[in-house]
């Protein structure tokens, strides 16, 4: 590869810059590391966490300030009404659209975010199969009559992989598989994302962080969310419909934050219910990353020989020179 200015990305396919993206679990720092990388790379972020794409939904989310994104532009913040269902597959035009808009100019896109899913709807080589709430209705109503287990026997008959990997009581699952198979006469299976770059000038920056230090982080957070605010918050999205958004008011945070306003958890019994909510969640983002191989990780602990934005610098660096490395 060409020489090029320090503290400048690497050129990826066709001059452009690399895509870069930094994930990992709730809480490791993946939002200001993405901001000083962006300064460094001459770089703007596309958000990937799934709930801050809803606008108010700022405290419970953790979403940076205007201050805080120190001048570089975000993308995909604060599109959605609570009352809105977020969709992966919108995500994915959306996210590409706005990295192509960034190379545009120019500059670096950096993708952050720890909603796995949207991550690699954002990445890889994914399709997302039709949907059709005809078919999904008549599936659910047959579950509901006849019990899961009685589709799970028909999924095993007509899609035997999706059938080993869906439990025969997991019934979204179960009739999302079946709706598949139907309106499309492919298996549930040919649509699960697989680690295959859309662009192969990608590059996964992952931050993790001891789990001890990372339930200490969460507890401090959800006790610094409420004295900011967050019931304040909540109160106000449920005015604003909060309470009929099928995604929103499931969120962690928003959630216990109803039930206090409904006067069936006291603030204190709220506050646990969504640290022990946000672990559980973290164990997930855990499980999902360390999943995907090309994960570039680093540890996000403090380290005073070796600042996370130079290690970050670092690894970005080794990954887009390596030898031997595709960019077609």
């Amino acid at each position: 590869m060409d020489e090029h200015e320090p503290g400048t990305p690497p050129p990826g396919p066709g001059g452009s810059p690399p895509l870069v993206a930094v994930v990992g679990a709730t809480a490791t720092g993946k939002s200001a590391l993405a901001i000083s990388l962006a300064r460094r790379l001459d770089g703007e972020i596309v958000n990937a966490d799934a709930l801050q794409l809803y606008r108010g939904m700022d405290i419970g989310t953790a979403k940076v300030s205007v201050r805080e994104r120190e001048g570089i532009t975000h993308h995909l913040l604060d599109v959605l009404d609570v009352t809105e269902e977020a969709s992966v597959s919108a995500f994915q035009r959306a996210a590409r659209t706005a990295v192509g808009e960034i190379r545009g100019r120019g500059r670096t896109p950096i993708l952050v975010g720890g909603s796995g899913l949207y991550v690699r709807a954002a990445l890889d080589r994914i399709e997302f199969p039709p949907t059709d709430p005809a078919t999904r209705r008549r599936l659910e109503e047959r579950a509901e009559r006849e019990g899961t287990a009685v589709l799970h026997r028909e999924l095993a008959r007509t899609d035997p992989e999706a059938a080993r990997t869906i439990g025969e009581h997991d019934t979204r699952r179960v009739v999302r598989a079946l709706e598949v198979g139907e309106l499309t006469g492919r298996p549930f299976t040919a649509f699960l994302p697989r680690p295959d770059y859309e662009d192969p000038s990608t590059v996964q920056i992952g931050l993790r962080l001891e789990r001890a230090v990372l339930h200490e982080r969460i507890a401090l957070r959800v006790r610094s969310m409420v004295e900011q605010g967050l019931l304040e918050e909540v109160r106000t999205l449920r005015a604003l419909g909060l309470d009929r958004g099928a995604t929103a008011r499931r969120a962690i945070g928003y959630e216990q934050g109803l039930a206090v306003l409904d006067g069936t958890l006291s603030c204190s019994d709220a506050m646990e219910s969504t640290i022990v909510g946000t672990r559980r969640l973290v164990r997930k983002q855990d499980t999902w990353f360390r999943r995907d191989e090309r994960v570039h990780w680093l540890d996000a602990e403090p380290d005073a020989a070796s600042p996370l934005l130079q290690r970050a610098l670092d690894r970005f660096e080794a990954a887009v020179t390596a030898p031997g490395r595709s960019w077609t």
